[in-house]
C-alpha cells in the first residue's frame, strides 16, 4: 500500500483509508465478525488510517472500531474522529467540543485521537447546523488547541463542507492540519475549473489552498455516496441513498450522470465505474488519503484492488473531462 505524507503533519497515511461511516454501514450496522474481518484485512494490506465520528450510528461506529482495534492491537493505526456541535450548544462551543471528545475517547478505548475533525458545515454567516467561519476560527480552534495541549488530540481538522468562500477563509488561516474534501468524478472543482454553468458546487481550487497552507487532504464522497457505482441498488446494511454533497441536488441525478461516464469502462480505462472513481480520487498530488465506505469485507477488496492499480492515466482523465462537458448547463 502506497503511503503519502499528510500535509505538514509529517504523518504517512495509506492512500486508501478505512471509512467507518453510515453510508456503507459495516462499522455501524455490520456483523461483529465482518467488522473484525474487514479491519484485520485492511491492516494486513497496509491501511493505517481509520476514520469515524460520533454521528455515525450515534456512537456505534466508534464503539465497534474501538472494540476491534483493542482486540487486534495494531501498532500503527492512525485514528480520526469528529465532533458535530448541535445548534443548541453554539453558545458553549468549548464545553460541547470537550464533552464530545471525552465520549469519543471512551467509546474508542483510546487516550487520544490522531486527528479531530469539526463535522459541522462552515458558512460565511452560520445558521442552522452550520458554524460561521468566525465561530470556527475564534471559538472552535481555541477549544481544539486546548485539547491538543492536554494530549487528547494530535492534529486539528475540518470537514470542508459549506460555503466555498468560508472554506477558503478557514483553510487560509493555517490553523488546521487536515481537511476532508469532496472530490469525485462528478465534481473535481477542488482541483480544476468547472465548465461554465456546471451543475455542482464550485470549490474553486480548494486544493491550491490546502497545498499552500500545508493542510493534509482526506478525500470524501469519492463515490458520491455510492452513485458513482452507476447502480441504484443498495446493500441491506447500507444507509438509504444519502443526500448528495457538492454534486447534484438529488441522488437520482447523480446516478444518471454517473452512468453517462460509462465510456471510461467501455473504452477500457477501468473495469467498473467504481474502480474508475476510486482511482480518479488518487490522481491529484494534493490527496493524502481517500475514504471509501463499505457494507461488506468484499467491498473493501474491490477498493483495495482499485487502489493497487494506481491513479487513472492522463488519457482517462482527458476522456473524463470531455464526458463531463456535456453536463454543463443542466439543472443542478
Amino acid at each position: 500500500m502506497q503511503l503519502r505524507i499528510f500535509g505538514r503533519t509529517g504523518m504517512q497515511l495509506s492512500v486508501l483509508g478505512f471509512g467507518c461511516g453510515a453510508v456503507g454501514g459495516v462499522m455501524v450496522r455490520g456483523d461483529p465478525a465482518d467488522q473484525e474481518r474487514a479491519v484485520a484485512r485492511a491492516l494486513e494490506v497496509g491501511v493505517n488510517y481509520f476514520d469515524t465520528a460520533v454521528l455515525y450510528g450515534d456512537g456505534e461506529s466508534e464503539k465497534n472500531l474501538g472494540r476491534v482495534l483493542q482486540k487486534l492491537k495494531p501498532a500503527n493505526a492512525i485514528v480520526g474522529t469528529k465532533v458535530r456541535i448541535p445548534p443548541d450548544a453554539f453558545g458553549r462551543i468549548a464545553d460541547a467540543v470537550t464533552t464530545s471528545l471525552e465520549g469519543s475517547l471512551a467509546r474508542l478505548g483510546l487516550d487520544h485521537v490522531d486527528i479531530f475533525h469539526l463535522h459541522n458545515p462552515i458558512t460565511v454567516s452560520g445558521g442552522g447546523s452550520a458554524l460561521s467561519a468566525r465561530q470556527v476560527l475564534d471559538e472552535v480552534v481555541p477549544a481544539f488547541e486546548r485539547l491538543r495541549q492536554q494530549g487528547k488530540i494530535r492534529y486539528l481538522g475540518i470537514s470542508a463542507v459549506g460555503d466555498t468562500a468560508a472554506l477558503h477563509q478557514v483553510i487560509d488561516a493555517g490553523v488546521f492540519d487536515s481537511a476532508q474534501i469532496v472530490y469525485n468524478m462528478l465534481n473535481p472543482s477542488a482541483a480544476e475549473d468547472l465548465p461554465k454553468n456546471y451543475p455542482a458546487q464550485d470549490y474553486a481550487g480548494l486544493f491550491d489552498r490546502t497545498m499552500a497552507a500545508g493542510v493534509g487532504v482526506v478525500g470524501i464522497r469519492v463515490l458520491a455516496g455510492g452513485a458513482l457505482s452507476g447502480s441504484a441498488a443498495r446493500h441491506p446494511i447500507a444507509s438509504p441513498a444519502p443526500e448528495p454533497i457538492g454534486s447534484s441536488m438529488s441522488y437520482d441525478a447523480d446516478i444518471e450522470r454517473a452512468r453517462r461516464l460509462m465510456p471510461l469502462v467501455e473504452e477500457g480505462f477501468a473495469s467498473s465505474l467504481t474502480e474508475a472513481a476510486t482511482r480518479f480520487a488518487l490522481s491529484h498530488p494534493a490527496m493524502g488519503t481517500i475514504l471509501v465506505g463499505m457494507a461488506t469485507p468484499q467491498e473493501f477488496e474491490g477498493a483495495f484492488a482499485a487502489v493497487e492499480k494506481g491513479p487513472l492515466p492522463q488519457a482517462a482523465l482527458d476522456r473524463l473531462s470531455a464526458l463531463r462537458q456535456a453536463f454543463a448547463g443542466e439543472a443542478r
